[in-house]
């Protein structure tokens, strides 16, 4: 019974960390954006689609593996607030990058560059997950099966709305894949980066 609290202690951590950072590269994002450019980077319906499809892996998170933990846990609220600040910032530089790309050296159009932003966030949102599930490498701890897959066919059903133009501005094949291409290798420095930046806060 002690240790499932630590387990069920250490997923409420991650949940933490993860709400706050997507909360972070999500509204500053939007904000700067529309201040800097005076340009809307999603619709309304796009932050609905974004919402629902954020409920469906963080009810799973509940059935997640976690780290091996035996010691008593407690919350230190400068270690979740400081490394969810610190993911929520690199996910908000990584959109703004994404933002130049498609708005000042591809000339997008404005719903596609709106669809393009949108399926961003969902994937590189997701994705940000395995990063705050452990403190090691993504790859440390590997993850429950229903978490995987939802966090998988969630990504996957965004990438279709957006390719094929379900209640969105269509996009393609080819950008959906280089937008997938875009958010893995963001992924794997933002993992990357959270390692060095835990040391600093420990």
């Amino acid at each position: 019974a002690i240790k499932e609290s630590y387990k069920i202690f250490h997923r409420m951590k991650s949940y933490s960390i993860y709400r706050v950072a997507e909360t972070i590269r999500i509204l500053i994002f939007i904000a700067m954006v529309i201040m800097i450019f005076n340009f809307y980077p999603v619709t309304a319906i796009m932050l609905v689609f974004i919402a629902l499809l954020d409920d469906i892996p963080v009810m799973t998170i509940a059935y997640d593996k976690t780290e091996k933990i035996n010691s008593p846990q407690k919350w230190d609220m400068y270690q979740v607030l400081g490394m969810a600040t610190f993911l929520g910032i690199l996910g908000v530089i990584s959109s703004l990058i994404l933002f130049y790309v498609g708005k000042i050296m591809l000339n997008l159009d404005t719903g596609v560059l709106q669809s393009l932003i949108f399926l961003k966030l969902v994937v590189a949102g997701h994705l940000t997950m395995f990063v705050t599930r452990n403190t090691g490498h993504f790859w440390s701890t590997l993850p429950s099966g229903i978490f995987f897959w939802s966090v998988i066919s969630t990504d996957i059903f965004a990438t279709l709305l957006v390719i094929f133009g379900i209640f969105l501005t269509p996009i393609g094949w080819q950008l959906a894949l280089l937008l997938w291409i875009y958010s893995i290798a963001a992924f794997l420095i933002e993992d990357q980066l959270k390692i060095y930046f835990a040391r600093i806060l420990e």
